[in-house]
């Protein structure tokens, strides 16, 4: 199905303006997202041809088929709610069929979990990202040799550096286990002369992740011994792997702004995260989804990054916390009404297709 099929009589039932602009959180760069629901042709409907979304390229624009729309109302999700509760001046078509939908239906204490609750999970990210920005790992891949120590007078220093001090290689160095001590070796060296066929103490052709043990003739003293932090290593392939993966997926527009701003946060998910914590609160104080914004200038300042982090996670879960306290008391049913949803359903696709 192709958007121009969308405006045709019967198919599209419902079109708004959402995201920043129903939220009245935009700026001048902003760009216009819209929403919508359509019902699926007669023949497609009751035929083989399932189309249960639309979208274009960006996700910019988004129409859902009403059987799925309804189907997500039930689920509480905060999108598909937020066009229910859209403000008239953003609303660009509504068929009379549409009035039918009634919010009291789809209002419930559920909307603790997904509003507040996906803010909880927009916090998460936002310490995440926090600890990203200041935490960065370098693109040249630390091996297994960085994370090896030797002891050395009363302490010890890393593996390189003993090399370094000895003029040895470590591919002519030989590990033996030392009984009883986890992660502990004894190092041997060989040299020209003495060519024993030892192993090195890793194989960095292959880009090992352990340590590599030789045999070493009996009698052989070791020239030191060597720890290697192994867990240590492992923590740093794992933040490696999650770091660079994050820099080649980030916004790199947003990415910019929040080192622009200074905070080290990315400001519009902080943003979007205060929005959805003060719509759960209105849901559970006065049973109904408010979209645009009565604190735009508030939330605005968030956006620009004028917060400290720290201070805004700390708002952030005192009112998290006022949210629970909220629902805990509120009247509110525990779940949405789906026997109303369901027959609510039947009766749009009746009067859709009945004649």
């Amino acid at each position: 199905m192709y958007f121009d099929e969308l405006k045709q009589d019967g198919i599209r039932l419902f079109e708004c303006i959402s995201g920043s602009k129903a939220y009245g959180l935009d700026l001048p760069t902003s760009d216009t997202d819209i929403k919508g629901v359509f019902a699926q042709d007669r023949k497609d409907f009751f035929g083989l041809k399932e189309c249960t979304q639309v979208s274009d390229e960006k996700n910019d624009i988004v129409f859902y088929e009403l059987g799925r729309f309804i189907e997500l109302l039930v689920k509480s999700n905060p999108n598909l709610l937020e066009m229910v509760g859209v403000a008239d001046k953003h609303i660009l078509y509504k068929h009379p069929v549409f009035d039918l939908i009634q919010e009291e239906i789809f209002i419930s204490k559920e909307c603790k979990n997904t509003f507040a609750g996906y803010a909880k999970t927009q916090i998460k990210r936002a310490k995440g990202l926090n600890k990203k920005i200041l935490n960065p790992v370098g693109k040249e891949r630390k091996s297994v040799l960085d994370f090896c120590y030797v002891m050395y007078g009363q302490g010890s220093i890393p593996l390189k550096k003993w090399l370094e001090l000895k003029g040895i290689e470590q591919i002519n160095c030989g590990l033996v286990n030392v009984p009883h001590m986890k992660n502990m070796f004894s190092l041997f060296v060989q040299t020209k002369e003495d060519d024993y066929g030892f192993r090195g103490v890793t194989n960095e052709q292959k880009d090992a992740n352990e340590v590599q043990l030789s045999s070493v003739p009996k009698g052989l003293e070791p020239q030191a011994y060597l720890y290697f932090s192994k867990d240590g290593y492992s923590k740093y392939c794992k933040d490696y792997k999650e770091y660079w993966a994050w820099v080649n997926k980030r916004n790199e527009a947003r990415y910019q702004n929040t080192l622009q701003h200074g905070k080290n946060y990315d400001a519009k998910n902080m943003m979007h995260t205060f929005r959805l914590l003060g719509m759960a609160k209105e849901i559970a104080q006065e049973g109904k989804i408010i979209v645009q914004r009565p604190n735009r200038e508030e939330l605005l300042k968030i956006r620009s990054g004028v917060f400290m982090y720290e201070e805004l996670v700390k708002r952030a879960e005192v009112l998290v916390e006022e949210i629970e306290e909220l629902f805990a008391k509120s009247s509110l049913p525990e779940k949405p009404d789906f026997e109303a949803a369901e027959r609510l359903l039947i009766e749009m696709r009746e009067e859709l297709y009945g004649n």
